[in-house]
């Protein structure tokens, strides 16, 4: 499984690249990479809440392991037709060298937690207020960025965190079906999503700057790393004694879809990066948000308080806010 949500950041444009976006490209191609991103990054969403609360399979870590191999699967099988076909070249030869694995490591341990955390979340909370528990992605990235690598941030992306930060609290005491573990949760994945980004740009050189060589790395390493939490959790001992979905096709179908539509989103952002601008990402991201919180209200039948939904309102607001801070910034950069 590669990237779960665009929060991580996985495929951060260089310069080059943004000069790249600065050409003009057919409209119908954006909306074809913006629609495709959409669809994807949603699928995962619903998909991962159906699969957990659904399908009377509340397992989290199993179901990040799984998805995690089958993203792997997939990495191997594109590799091997990049090197006969062009179209998907974008991915080169699948490599694993001991030395470099070691490098990447310390960004995979941050990577597994991210994807478990993030799961568990999910599993706790409503689709609606999922935005919301882990809406502080972004405050936590001021505050590592600053204790990590030493940077100081500006007062508008500031008073962003700050716009976040209550939309949070407001989101949480007005939230009808409110859960401590999926609060602890998803704070938690913000913290990782918030290390993930800048571990990252700390860990590209090991792989030449190629984010595809790292998600080789950090795919593969996951899965190791993963499997044991997966079995000291108790969460494989009780799916083989008692859980009657893994004797279901059906449930494999939908396990194995989730699995597709998570490697599906490093495609998705590797198009976005390519085809448009760090403008139009921000948006999207903010976009999908919004309409994620509208469909998982109408499929779900989640129930929405008025606090709840100005605490939902807030939280998106301050993270487009802080999207098009960060953007301007770039931009007079």
């Amino acid at each position: 499984m590669g990237r779960r949500d665009e929060d991580s950041k996985a495929f951060l444009p260089g310069p080059a690249t943004q000069r790249k976006n600065d050409k003009n490209h057919p409209v119908s191609l954006i909306i074809a990479v913006v629609s495709f991103y959409f669809v994807i990054s949603l699928s995962v969403v619903f998909l991962n809440k159906i699969i957990m609360t659904g399908s009377d399979f509340p397992y989290a870590l199993f179901v990040t392991w799984y998805q995690l191999v089958v993203a792997l699967v997939l990495l191997l099988i594109w590799a091997h037709l990049g090197k006969s076909h062009k179209a998907f070249s974008i991915i080169p030869p699948y490599e694993f060298d001991l030395g470099i694995a070691k490098k990447v490591a310390p960004l995979t341990f941050v990577y597994v937690m991210m994807l478990a955390l993030n799961n568990l979340c999910l599993r706790y909370v409503e689709v609606t207020f999922y935005q919301v528990a882990r809406s502080l992605s972004i405050n936590f990235t001021i505050i590592f960025t600053y204790l990590i690598l030493r940077k100081a941030t500006s007062f508008p992306a500031l008073v962003a965190c700050g716009i976040v930060f209550m939309g949070f609290a407001i989101g949480s005491y007005g939230e009808i079906n409110f859960s401590w573990a999926g609060i602890f949760y998803g704070v938690g994945s913000s913290a990782f999503v918030a290390l993930y980004g800048i571990y990252v740009q700390k860990t590209l050189a090991a792989v030449d700057n190629n984010q595809w060589k790292l998600l080789h790395y950090n795919t593969t390493l996951a899965i190791l790393f993963l499997f044991p939490l997966v079995l000291f959790s108790g969460e494989l001992a009780e799916i083989l004694s008692s859980s009657e979905a893994i004797y279901s096709t059906n449930f494999w179908i939908l396990m194995t879809i989730t699995g597709v539509t998570g490697f599906g989103i490093n495609i998705a952002m590797f198009l976005q990066v390519k085809y448009t601008s760090a403008l139009t990402n921000t948006i999207c991201g903010t976009a999908k948000a919004c309409v994620q919180t509208v469909l998982a209200a109408m499929i779900f039948k989640n129930e929405v308080s008025s606090l709840n939904a100005l605490g939902i309102a807030l939280a998106l607001f301050g993270s487009g806010y802080y999207g098009w801070v960060r953007y301007k910034e770039r931009q007079a950069k």
